[in-house]
């Protein structure tokens, strides 16, 4: 237990920007897990992002996105690009939120999830391919406790600890022993006591309340961490992973954080991706190198980022839009610091860009901009962090 303690406290640290903001730990969801490895895991997204799009929640419990709109991600009610934030329409007392390719989903505090934006293959779950501009709510959910979104599907949490599915699934990644797609929520097989989630591109990853990694979907890469490159339609563990406290997804390779503030990586590592000094994929999870102490993660596209306690933030893999935000456009197979940020409490990345949340509420991007996704004003890429316009995160 004391392990569990001291591993809570290192992250109460590092988000205290939040002590004012919901915790789906239990504050104000009174049906979230109990367990300690689900306080660490379940810290809630106060900002992320879909491929060309961006999203915050504010101090004011309302989100607001910036960015590619045209499937109408942004929740405006209309389908224009937008280079600084505007507010998504009808939702409030947002706890958690999540950006895919084209579309975004929303948690409320009562455990109830919206979504909007393209829904080609269902990825809205609200039992139609129809897009929408603005917030729909998912069907058949409740006391959800954690979502996530990628290319084009979703995961849910609920607070028993199962995990629920929707969208597309050529590869088995909604986990319900099939590859037929979803209009609304299916329950993923096999899994129980899980306390978060990821979604890659075509691959999914869940956390279970005593430290263990499963993983689903496409795995041609090696993405899934099980020694193969056999796609899965059901969850598998990972190997050699233990005492894993967060994970995240890129488009093909995957994360995990470990007690200890290590982190790990598998899959696709052609562009450094993996942070392991090569360009090897790996089947199985490798460390970061030079890391430690972190407390967050996330996975692009083809980059990763890490989150230390004291406040800094690293990146590693393709930096073709300046995406590791270094100052240059370098790609990197080890991690390297981000230039110009401190005092981080989250940070979050798009398919080619990234996003840090500040203690005093500040949000920065950089990296990619054509679609004015780094939210400064602006199409112009960055290769170190801008300040987004007129937005202070919770």
């Amino acid at each position: 237990m004391k392990k569990k303690k001291t591993q809570h406290r290192r992250f109460k640290q590092a988000f205290n920007v939040l002590s004012t903001a919901v915790v789906l730990s239990g504050a104000l969801l009174p049906f979230a897990p109990k367990e300690a490895n689900a306080a660490v895991a379940m810290q809630p997204k106060i900002v992320d992002a879909g491929s060309a799009h961006s999203l915050a929640i504010g101090q004011d419990g309302k989100v607001y996105a910036w960015g590619w709109n045209y499937y109408g991600q942004l929740g405006d009610g209309s389908a224009t690009r937008r280079t600084t934030p505007v507010q998504v329409q009808g939702l409030s007392n947002v706890v958690a939120i999540t950006g895919g390719n084209g579309y975004s989903l929303a948690l409320t505090v009562d455990g109830k999830v919206y979504a909007w934006g393209w829904n080609g293959f269902g990825q809205l779950g609200d039992g139609t391919t129809t897009n929408r501009t603005t917030p729909v709510q998912v069907q058949g959910l409740s006391n959800v406790v954690a979502v996530a979104a990628e290319y084009a599907h979703s995961l849910a949490v609920t607070a028993d600890g199962k995990v629920y599915a929707w969208g597309y699934n050529g590869s088995g990644q909604l986990g319900d022993g099939t590859k037929i797609n979803r209009t609304t929520p299916v329950q993923v097989q096999g899994l129980s006591n899980v306390v978060a989630v990821a979604t890659g591109s075509a691959h999914s990853l869940a956390l279970t309340a005593d430290g263990k990694v499963y993983a689903w979907g496409n795995n041609s890469s090696g993405q899934l961490g099980n020694g193969t490159t056999t796609d899965r339609t059901t969850p598998v563990q990972v190997q050699g992973l233990s005492n894993v406290v967060a994970v995240a997804a890129g488009g093909s390779h995957s994360l995990a954080l470990t007690a200890d503030g290590k982190v790990y990586a598998w899959g696709i590592n052609g562009l450094g991706q993996l942070g392991d000094g090569t360009a090897t994929s790996r089947t199985a999870p490798v460390q970061v190198q030079g890391l430690s102490n972190v407390v967050a993660v996330a996975a692009g596209g083809n980059h990763s980022l890490a989150l230390t306690a004291d406040g800094k933030v690293y990146a590693w893999g393709y930096n073709y839009s300046g995406q590791l935000g270094d100052g240059t456009t370098t790609s990197r197979t080890t991690p390297v610091q981000v230039q110009g940020l401190s005092n981080v409490v989250a940070v979050a990345t798009g398919f080619d860009h990234s996003l840090a949340v500040t203690a005093d509420g500040k949000v920065y991007a950089w990296g990619y901009n054509e679609s004015g996704q780094l939210g400064d004003g602006t199409t112009t890429n960055r290769t170190t962090p801008a300040l987004v316009s007129s937005l202070t995160a919770k």
